[in-house]
């Protein structure tokens, strides 16, 4: 019964994380390294226009997201950099 409610949980929360946004964003120019720790960070200090530099809205609550996307964005590193440097891995969207 647990199992079942945690995967839930987790579904709902991936909804709303900010690495899963900016994975999806395709925004061209827009940041790929921590990109969803980066965008909490950015609405959390007021960022006014998260559209135009990440391609994603932020989260309602950036503060409760930021543990879990610096998490997601940890493991999802060596593709983020493999990304940044043109390596041949065609990774689109954040920070």
């Amino acid at each position: 019964m647990k199992k079942p409610l945690l995967a839930l949980l987790m579904l709902v929360a991936l909804g709303g994380c900010a690495t899963v946004r900016t994975l999806d964003a395709n925004k061209p120019g827009a940041p790929v390294v921590y990109a969803g720790t980066r965008l909490d960070l950015y609405a959390m200090n007021g960022g006014c226009c998260p559209l135009d530099r990440f391609g994603a809205q932020a989260p309602a609550w950036p503060g409760l997201d930021l543990p879990g996307s610096a998490l997601l964005d940890t493991l999802l590193l060596p593709l983020s950099l493999l990304t940044a440097a043109g390596v041949g891995f065609n990774a689109t969207g954040g920070l």
